[in-house]
Parts: C-alpha cells; structure tokens; sequence
C-alpha cells in the first residue's frame, strides 16, 4: 500500500481526542492556531531537531521517523531515548498531565511502530508535560495496546465517511483550535430545533 494511506500518528490523537476534529483536519484539510498550538509549538522547537545526543548513560534520538506496515500508520516520534539497550519513546506536550488517552494512544502506536522495526518488545514510554515540568510514565500494557489498535482501526473506517456530530465535552471544544470553524455549540442547538 503507498505511504499515502498511512495514518498519521498526530491524526491518531485527533481522533482519541474528538472524532469530529479528526474529520475537519484529516478530510478537510482545515487547520487554525489558538494559544495552546502557538505555545505548543514554541516548546517545540527544541525536540524538532533531528539528532542524536549521549546524555549521561543513555543515547536519545530527537525527532524520529517511525512507521507500521501492518498497522498502516506513520509519524514522528519527539525522542526516542536508548538505555541498557531498551528503548523509551518519549512525547512532549505543552499541557499538564492528565492521563490523557489520546497522548497515550499516540505514544503506544509509536511503540508499536519501533517495535515492528527493531523486532523488540518496548514495555513502556514516557510523555513530558511541560506545564507540570514531569514526565508521565506509560505502561504498554495488553489492554492500552489493544485499546491503540482498536483506535487506529476506527479512524481508519471513518476516512471518507460523513462528518461525526460534535461532541458533548464543553472543555474540549473551548480548548480546541478548530471550534470557530467547528461550531459545536452552534450545530448542537440547529440538530435539537429540527
């Protein structure tokens, strides 16, 4: 199958974190910044690069390119860090850490994907939040594998099928950068008065 068809990991977590996002980004191809994006991006710039650097004992490996065949997906991966010969995958996000499913779903399917590649089991990662200056530890664990695949499977039936309605999470949406061009306050109301 061509690259084409792969899944992005960033549109993994779209989909975890609102299935009607994934559509507006994924299908329509429609983006927007907020503050959250902007900042984000900014706590970036120094995982961006490409490189590999000894730190203490162990090797980290920023920016990775990672993919699966079988599973049809690819992306970048922040780091990967190399320890006693075990790798650690590692995300790093602006927010505060919440166990969020949706990075959890990103950082396991870059697992699974280091997996396939190196023919190794990887049992955890790691997620740095900025905002509480910690990294959260994530075990791999068979149901979080599963619950990734499942995830992935999902969002791939859903490319090319109709827009989902908005979700019922008023947190959500007011954090999201797509809820001016999303409007889902604004399509709640019209889907109760017909």
């Amino acid at each position: 199958m061509n690259e084409q068809y792969y899944l992005p990991l960033a549109y993994l977590n779209a989909w975890e974190y609102c299935p009607r996002r994934f559509f507006w980004e994924y299908e329509l191809g429609e983006n927007a910044d907020n503050e959250h994006l902007i900042i984000g991006r900014h706590l970036h710039r120094n995982v961006d690069d490409e490189g590999k650097n000894i730190e203490g004992d162990k090797v980290v490996y920023r920016h990775q390119w990672v993919w699966s065949d079988r599973l049809l997906i690819n992306g970048i991966i922040d780091a990967v860090e190399e320890k006693h010969n075990q790798l650690i995958p590692v995300e790093f996000k602006k927010g505060r850490m919440a166990n969020h499913l949706n990075d959890h779903f990103q950082l396991c399917a870059a697992a699974l994907c280091l997996e396939e590649r190196t023919n190794t089991t990887i049992p955890y990662g790691e997620i740095f939040y900025y905002a509480n200056r910690r990294r959260e530890h994530v075990n791999f664990t068979p149901a979080l594998r599963q619950a990734t695949e499942q995830a992935i499977k999902l969002a791939q039936a859903a490319i090319g099928k109709k827009m989902p309605p908005p979700i019922d999470h008023p947190k959500k949406c007011q954090d999201c950068s797509l809820q001016k061009i999303c409007l889902p306050k604004e399509v709640k109301k019209l889907r109760l008065e017909v």
